[in-house]
């Protein structure tokens, strides 16, 4: 499900969940479970990256349509711990985005402290309202602080998926690479961020991230009981169940 290799003091997280790194609830249990190990380890930085021409496709939609609104409400709270998981590790994070990073993928990689992404090797965005379905909390926090204000309306409303320039452009990578070179540019990422003081990093990213924790503390509980509401409701899972009759050929 997640392969795991130390590289000297960088931590190589891999998906490998079916052909699409789907996240369902054993993927993002897993997710949560893995950082929050590498937090309390002696790893100096992660990097997290897929398989193939996949990052994520974001969540699991056949799964959700198939549990209902059962299977929903025990999965968005999963979801949510591996987005905090991420985006709140300690240690410094790099996405080594080797393929497509679409919806919660995208959202997953944004939690990271930096983007890699290989050129052409696929494309990136969230396509939640497309889907039909809000953002919970966490993940709309993480896009928040990820992209910038001045294209925030558009990534988020657009709903777009965009090429490997595009997304850069518009701050969901911070930097494109040739395929070749991904890891290894993702190795000295890391290493350079590996080689500042962890205690002194562990703050200032924790002082960084603050007010994503403040907002959380304020509406985080209003705005996920109102969004698993959605997620439940019946006529949601009608325009998913149409989404993916149009986009996965069910």
């Amino acid at each position: 499900m997640i392969g795991e290799k130390q590289i000297g003091r960088i931590a190589v997280l891999t998906l490998a969940h079916g052909k699409a790194n789907a996240l369902d609830i054993e993927l993002c249990g897993e997710i949560a479970r893995r950082f929050d190990e590498l937090a309390a380890s002696d790893v100096r930085a992660v990097i997290v990256t897929g398989t193939g021409r996949m990052f994520s496709a974001g969540v699991n939609l056949v799964r959700l349509l198939d549990g209902g609104a059962a299977y929903v409400r025990e999965f968005i709270p999963v979801l949510e711990q591996a987005f905090r998981s991420v985006f709140f590790c300690p240690k410094p994070v790099i996405a080594a985005v080797n393929g497509h990073a679409i919806a919660g993928g995208c959202v997953l990689a944004c939690a990271a402290d930096r983007r890699l992404m290989a050129r052409d090797a696929g494309r990136i965005g969230v396509t939640e309202l497309l889907v039909g379905v809000p953002f919970p909390p966490m993940a709309f926090e993480v896009m928040r602080f990820a992209v910038p204000h001045r294209f925030f309306a558009e990534v988020m409303f657009g709903a777009a998926t965009y090429p490997t320039d595009q997304g850069a452009a518009r701050g969901l990578v911070d930097e494109v690479v040739e395929p070749a070179s991904l890891h290894e540019q993702a190795m000295a990422a890391a290493e350079s961020l590996a080689a500042l003081p962890p205690a002194a990093f562990a703050l200032m990213k924790q002082q960084v991230r603050q007010p994503v924790q403040d907002q959380l503390s304020r509406h985080g509980e209003a705005f996920n009981a109102a969004a698993t509401d959605l997620w439940t409701d019946p006529e949601t899972a009608t325009v998913i169940r149409d989404y993916v009759s149009r986009t996965l050929k069910k």
